[in-house]
């Protein structure tokens, strides 16, 4: 990688370059030796030819090909979508014999961090109790629940907005009209709670659940099993219709895959049982205080570094993305995979152009036939909807740099590390494997954390250029600023800035072995993620071959 502070040529096959800060027409290049001067203005995180283009020909930049020329590119010219348009490389089996240089992770060994160990074996950096409906016509006797417990409880995180509403409705009404003071501070929040040992309760709802096919219903059932017997997860409340197509039988099938023993407590409450409404969220309040009682009895105690699964994962990128955050993210998976735990690179589209490379990393045949089906099968299931990943950047990515798919997925593969293929899932399967997990899911920000989440993921590093409002309900979320810039504007969304990775002034590694502390003091509650303060609870199931 050639860094200049104002250039950067990623690999050394690259005939793109990377304008680091605002360049004006005219200006200078040094690249390889000679001088190339810049035919227009290029803007910071955009992309400049190296050579000369003829129509047709393949640009290349991380050593892969990210388009092709749609007209004559001059060197030293913007690419941009009227002339470069989104192709990719093929790939073929793989060659089954790559060789993963693990990082020095001999500091860490000995290190731990404070978790929740389950009756199983799982480790949760979190202890959560978890009310979830099994269709969307329940969704409004979740939120019920939610406007009644999360006061009584002290789990609330948005107090000061209710002030706010009641001061503006007072001076609305007339000036100097009575509001209540609502006095909570998240000291008192916690100081007040009568389970000072769960982290909250956390409420889900979706639209899914009946009026799609019986597939869908499956789905659905088998992601909540998987946020049911999360680690982070100490029981759960499972509201039911009774006469929709996840039936509560299809989940408590699908909970015992999982979860054999029956060691997880999950209460269910059918509306069409129970007759009356009133009566069964009466029933549902005082069961879920004597789960909560029960959940109440878990401790944080040390646990190795292994204990950690981190789900990756990048949201409103920019030029820079590739460039730092997400390598910064997948070199803190190699630590956590060198160290004997578990990393999920998901984001299927975000693959696109780099599959030989995936190919190459699997440890056996199994599963590269595995990875090439779900990758083709992907595709297929887009076009049928009249998709193709080619349309997967959005105009916030374009805008900020990246042009096409595989320009995108170059950058957005970083951030899955180096290490050997362990395992190959399709969504929404479990992680059960030590070492790097490649999870089927969409681009979809949230609809991929969601899934990251449902696979056992119990800490989720999240690379953001532009700056992403997005958490989990059950999982922390760090978000990983590309930029200096967005982690000032955005400071209450970003808890780790990699932008001094593009300015110089600190190396890779360093920022590698502070994040992973931060992921370590985050799993041991010491560090609470600027998605949980603000409550950032999102949750959308992935309908396949719908989203990109």
């Amino acid at each position: 990688m050639t860094l200049t502070r104002r250039t950067l040529k990623v690999h050394p096959a690259d005939d793109l370059i990377v304008a680091l800060t605002d360049l004006p027409a005219g200006e200078p290049i040094s690249l390889d030796g000679s001088i190339l001067l810049l035919r227009e203005a290029i803007r910071a995180k955009h992309k400049f030819t190296a050579r000369d283009f003829a129509q047709g020909e393949r640009l290349t930049m991380y050593g892969v090909t990210v388009g092709t020329a749609v007209a004559p590119i001059a060197a030293g010219s913007l690419v941009n979508v009227e002339n470069l348009h989104h192709s990719s490389s093929t790939y073929g089996e793989g060659n089954g014999d790559y060789q993963w240089q693990a990082p020095d992770v001999e500091a860490w060994k000995s290190r731990t961090f404070d978790g929740f160990v389950r009756a199983d074996g799982q480790v949760g950096t979190a202890n959560y109790w978890l009310v979830v409906p099994l269709v969307f016509c329940q969704n409004r006797n979740i939120e019920t629940l939610r406007d009644a417990l999360q006061d009584a409880l002290g789990y609330s995180s948005e107090s000061h907005y209710r002030q706010l509403a009641w001061d503006l409705a007072s001076e609305y009404r007339q000036p100097g009209a009575w509001a209540p003071v609502i006095e909570r501070s998240e000291t008192f929040a916690v100081n007040s709670r009568p389970f000072p040992q769960v982290d909250g309760v956390k409420f889900i709802t979706h639209t899914a659940g009946c009026g799609g096919t019986r597939e869908d219903a499956l789905t659905l059932c088998r992601l909540l099993a998987g946020y049911i017997h999360h680690p982070n997860v100490a029981g759960a409340t499972v509201l039911s219709l009774g006469c929709q197509n996840a039936q509560v039988s299809l989940l408590q099938e699908e909970l015992a895959k999982l979860d054999p023993a029956g060691r997880t407590p999950v209460q269910y409450f059918e509306q069409q049982e129970y007759g009356s409404e009133n009566t069964m969220m009466q029933a549902a309040i005082r069961q879920t205080f004597e789960g909560l009682a029960v959940a109440n009895r878990c401790q944080r105690e040390p646990v190795p570094l292994s204990g950690l699964t981190i789900g990756v994962e990048c949201g409103g990128s920019d030029g820079f993305s590739g460039l730092s955050a997400n390598p910064l993210i997948g070199q803190v998976a190699d630590r956590i995979v060198a160290l004997g735990g578990r990393a999920i690179l998901g984001e299927f589209p975000e693959l696109c152009g780099v599959e030989q490379d995936i190919l190459d990393r699997c440890t056996d045949d199994d599963l590269r036939q595995r990875f090439k089906g779900l990758m083709q099968s992907y595709e297929r299931h887009a076009q049928a909807v009249g998709a193709s990943f080619d349309m997967n950047p959005s105009p916030g990515n374009i805008r900020d740099g990246l042009i096409t798919d595989a320009m995108k997925s170059a950058g957005a593969a970083r951030k899955g590390g180096t290490a050997p293929v362990a395992d190959v899932l399709d969504y929404p399967q479990v992680a059960t494997k030590p070492g790097l997990n490649l999870l089927c899911t969409p681009g979809n920000d949230v609809e991929s954390t969601t899934a990251l989440a449902g696979a056992g993921a119990n800490l989720i590093l999240f690379s953001t250029g532009m700056g992403t409002p997005t958490g989990n309900p059950v999982v922390p979320v760090l978000k990983v600023s590309s930029n200096s810039e967005t982690a000032r504007r955005m400071a209450d969304i970003i808890d780790f800035d990699a932008g001094a990775i593009i300015s110089g002034q600190e190396d890779m590694a360093v920022l590698a072995e502070q994040l992973l502390q931060l992921c370590s003091d985050t799993g041991s509650g010491k560090y609470i993620s600027k998605a949980q303060r603000l409550g950032q609870d999102d949750f959308i199931p992935w309908k396949r071959g719908v989203s990109l």
